[in-house]
């Protein structure tokens, strides 16, 4: 054996693609000490999907903190290439980070529209959004809330969407959208051609492993 290329994709919830092909090369240099390794990594659009981007172009992994599935404070980042951002929704709704606490139907996407927020500010023309790994449900709505798109329920009052509120929108005021998203490209990666709803959507595919149910709410904290 001469060569041996590695292109793993992460392990979910235990390793990610560099560290799981960094054993793979480790073991095969102890099995054939004189084997040439071709390692690089791979992401599905969830976990990963940075780093993989970041390891064969030239950038930097910008860090930034946003809210979190459940409206927490977290640590977050995306992957800035010129004026290319790559944007994994698991750095900021993904199932990482909700742990233990699995609840579809009150996870928002707010953190994906300040990672979008932090990348336009930075100047990007162009995003690449990851869908992968998210623990979430409501389509977008909170991304779009922290964007500037405003919610409103029957009553007029504004709202930050979740899966368990989208019933609740009555009217959707886009006055306040902050207007550089419509100069930018937005590509989408997702490796499931899903719809959203009926029996074979994605609220009844994905939702379980998820933890969809029904209750409860969201607010930023």
């Amino acid at each position: 054996m001469k060569k041996i290329v590695i292109i793993p994709d992460s392990f979910k919830g235990t390793i990610s693609s560099q560290e799981a092909g960094r054993i793979i090369e480790e073991e095969a240099k102890k099995r054939w000490p004189d084997v040439e390794t071709v390692r690089m990594e791979i992401a599905d659009g969830g976990e990963g999907s940075v780093d993989a981007f970041l390891s064969v172009l030239d950038g930097e992994k910008k860090q930034v903190k946003v809210r979190g599935p459940y409206g927490d404070q977290v640590k977050s980042f995306y992957g800035k290439i010129k004026e290319t951002a790559v944007i994994e929704m698991a750095a900021a709704a993904g199932l990482p980070l909700a742990g233990e606490h699995l609840n579809a139907g009150e996870a928002t996407t707010y953190g994906v529209g300040e990672l979008i927020l932090d990348a336009l500010q930075g100047g990007v023309k162009k995003i690449i959004l990851g869908l992968g790994g998210s623990a979430t449900n409501e389509g977008g709505a909170g991304a779009l809330a922290a964007l500037g798109v405003k919610f409103l329920n029957e009553r007029g009052e504004e709202f930050i969407p979740v899966g368990n509120t989208l019933h609740c929108i009555k009217k959707i005021d886009l006055s306040e959208l902050d207007q550089r998203i419509k100069e930018t490209e937005i590509l989408v990666m997702c490796d499931v051609s899903t719809v959203l709803c009926g029996a074979n959507g994605a609220t009844a595919i994905f939702g379980p492993q998820k933890g969809g149910r029904t209750g409860g709410s969201f607010q930023i904290r």
